[in-house]
């Protein structure tokens, strides 16, 4: 009797896991549908638009180049090093080109970008709802779907492949600098490598993956924010539970972009 009871208690916590599972999947999917209906339906708030593409792409420009900076160095010197255990040390500009524009510019800028901004976002709507701010919103007519979320959805779609371009820029850039000082390329012959197996569609595929990251960093701090509990500890979970949501998301939806995008 006690081993059925035990068996039991199991089997319940098990389903009332998958439930809450379940039942958080879908109320972050009906925010999202929500949210992003907002963006194509009047009235719009430019001014709101425009303050939060400024806070979300501007201000995360240093952050994203100094880490894609960093990135390409040393992309470049772990390249080499195994690249050369095979004779295979010219392989060095096309691979870092390659490895930041595709995957290592738009994920790592996507995760820095999601300690930065899914924070803040879920922070300030935290407060706003602690403080009833939302309600107020809410007493005066305007939507608050329509005047925080859809903004803050629209300018970090935008925002995030601009922030992707420039980091892989700055990564290439660093991995030509570390190729040229430390490892002895020609700088003529860097480029030429770089520009002869770099293609159209590495760029494009990078570009579709910030967007689809910046949608998630701005949708997971918009949820956690918007459904944050009461007080400060409620502010401060949700601000964890942001970031840290917003980075698995980001890593499980480049394995699914990428097995999208280049599975043939």
């Amino acid at each position: 009797m006690i081993v059925l009871t035990s068996v039991a208690a199991f089997l319940a916590a098990i389903g009332a896991t998958a439930l809450g599972l379940c039942r958080a999947t879908g109320a972050l999917t009906l925010f999202a549908l929500s949210g992003a209906s907002h963006i194509f339906r009047p009235p719009w708030y430019p001014a709101e638009f425009a303050r939060q593409f400024l806070r979300i792409g501007y201000f995360s420009l240093p952050v994203v180049g100094m880490t894609a900076l960093f990135t390409g160095g040393a992309l470049a010197l772990q390249i080499y090093s195994g690249g050369a255990r095979f004779n295979a040390e010219s392989v060095v500009p096309s691979i870092v080109a390659i490895g930041m524009v595709r995957e290592l510019g738009p994920v790592l800028g996507g995760l820095m970008v999601a300690g930065r901004v899914s924070a803040s976002v879920a922070a300030e709507l935290g407060t706003m709802r602690v403080t009833e701010q939302i309600d107020a919103l809410t007493t005066l007519s305007t939507n608050p779907m329509k005047y925080l979320v859809a903004p803050r959805l629209l300018a970090a779609t935008i925002a995030m492949p601009i922030l992707a371009f420039v980091g892989d820029v700055i990564g290439i850039m660093g991995g030509f600098l570390v190729g040229v000082t430390r490892l002895n390329f020609a700088p003529s012959a860097y480029i030429r490598n770089t520009e002869q197996y770099l293609t159209g569609d590495d760029i494009v595929s990078g570009l579709i993956k910030a967007a689809a990251f910046g949608f998630i960093i701005a949708l997971m701090g918009c949820y956690q924010g918007y459904n944050s509990g009461r007080g400060a500890q409620g502010v401060g979970a949700a601000t964890t539970n942001a970031v840290v949501s917003a980075s698995i998301l980001i890593l499980a939806a480049n394995y699914i972009l990428t097995e999208a995008l280049f599975s043939s």
